[in-house]
């Protein structure tokens, strides 16, 4: 079977996020928001087509910001809804604008996205959480978080195994950087 680490290396788009991204833990609310954003565009589409919109994201969607997403209005919708550099699709939309205020809170009830993240890491017996209870955590918490959405942002940032193969050199230097942390 082929993976993303066969088909990403020397890619003019996968390459990069493959080499420097994928996998890698985030901490900052923008990024983990944009890595929400993005992966919920994706669903239907490839990646690579949500990689080249990337920039088109960032600037529609105000770099990522929280707060400003989250105050959105009707006419930002529109904006957004005619804006070719993103993906126009009304309930992908009213989701970013809707999870945006969900991130918002979290600064509040856990200090933050990462934080929130970090809590939720075990179950409620210790146990660390697996991907369905990933997923019943995010369909609870956020809009448009199926199990494919949850799976890759999750994985995405490390906090689910199997971005990269065991013998992937990406998977080596991410190793390397757990261990010095």
């Amino acid at each position: 079977m082929t993976s993303y680490c066969d088909i990403a290396p020397g890619h003019p788009v996968h390459g990069p996020y493959h080499e420097h991204e994928y996998g890698f833990p985030q901490r900052e609310e923008a990024s983990l928001f944009e890595r929400l954003l993005l992966e919920i565009n994706q669903a239907g589409l490839s990646w690579e087509t949500i990689l080249k919109k990337r920039e088109g994201f960032r600037r529609a969607y105000h770099g990522f910001d929280v707060d400003t997403v989250a105050g959105y209005g009707a006419d930002d919708v529109a904006r957004l809804l005619s804006d070719p550099g993103i993906i126009r699709n009304r309930l992908k939309v009213a989701a970013a604008i809707h999870n945006a205020g969900v991130v918002r809170g979290m600064r509040d009830s856990h200090g933050g996205f990462a934080a929130w993240l970090d809590a939720h890491v075990r179950d409620d017996d210790g146990k660390p959480r697996d991907k369905a209870a990933w997923v019943k955590l995010f369909k609870r918490t956020f809009r448009f978080t199926g199990g494919e959405i949850t799976g890759e942002f999750l994985m995405s940032l490390g906090y689910l195994p199997g971005a990269h193969r065991p013998d992937c050199p990406v998977a080596k230097r991410l190793a390397r950087l757990q261990r010095a942390a």
